[in-house]
């Protein structure tokens, strides 16, 4: 038996892939590249992966309502499922290890430009 998907589910899916989006052409306008977009492992998927210079970027891109609720949006239990699966990203591409890595937020609300927070957290949470 099938059952019927949440509209709710649906639409916060959907304004999180379109957030993505957004945050994707930041990065790209900012001078990143792109390694991957959606990437599970390790419990987590990241958002985006990024890498500019000597330095790979993990992206938690937050769509809400408001840039406060979207900061507020990332507990300490996923951003330590986020380095997690950072650690295995970096194990299954060994040439991309080299450097240094960030993890970033990018903020993304109704009628605002994106916001781009490096740094926002760090390995040891």
């Amino acid at each position: 038996m099938r059952r019927e998907a949440d509209p709710r589910r649906t639409a916060a899916v959907a304004r999180g892939r379109v957030a993505e989006g957004f945050a994707m052409l930041l990065l790209l306008a900012k001078g990143y590249r792109i390694l991957a977009r959606r990437w599970r492992g390790a419990g987590a998927e990241i958002d985006i992966i990024a890498r500019r210079g000597d330095v790979v970027v993990f992206v938690e891109v937050k769509a809400r309502a408001s840039m406060d609720l979207a900061e507020l949006a990332l507990a300490a239990p996923q951003r330590r499922r986020i380095t997690a699966a950072a650690d295995a990203y970096l194990a299954r591409h060994p040439h991309q290890a080299r450097g240094h890595r960030r993890y970033d937020m990018i903020l993304v609300s109704q009628g605002g430009w994106p916001r781009h927070i490096e740094g926002a957290f760090d390995a040891d949470v």
